[in-house]
């Protein structure tokens, strides 16, 4: 059991899996404190001095209106946070977004790889590699159709 383990982890595949995960926990703590250090205050300040954080809806005002987020707390009155949820999305747009702009840029990488190599086709008779314009096999000689 303990070879089989060791031979699980030993796959190429594991250890980079494991090194995405740590990179892509470490790039979340850097995006969380982009945005609820640097996008979210300007953002708040255009619209009245609202720190998003903050910003929550009062369930039941039987119990009183609390003047802040961490006072509905301390008093154990429901509310709604809709405000960290704010930051939290706008965190997960940050992150989707850089995401995409990486794999764009993988995909033209790969995208000028395989424009590079030249345009083939397989022999139906031979199964031998020829170019795609060919309208005989190099290998077998057999006639084949235009392309």
């Amino acid at each position: 059991m303990f070879k089989e383990f060791r031979d699980f982890i030993a796959r190429g595949n594991v250890i980079d899996l494991a090194v995405a995960v740590v990179i892509g926990a470490a790039f979340g703590k850097i995006v969380t404190s982009l945005t609820e250090g640097i996008l979210l205050p300007p953002i708040g300040l255009l619209f009245g001095k609202v720190d998003f954080a903050s910003l929550f809806v009062v369930l039941d005002e039987s119990k009183g209106i609390p003047s802040s987020l961490a006072d509905a707390k301390a008093k154990g009155i429901p509310v709604v946070a809709y405000g960290q949820f704010l930051n939290d999305l706008l965190s997960f747009l940050i992150i989707a977004f850089v995401v995409f702009l990486i794999v764009m840029q993988v995909n033209r990488m790969w995208g000028k790889r395989k424009a590079d190599e030249p345009p083939v086709k397989t022999c139906p008779r031979c199964l031998s590699t020829i170019p795609l314009k060919a309208t005989r096999c190099a290998h077998c000689t057999v006639e084949l159709e235009a392309a």
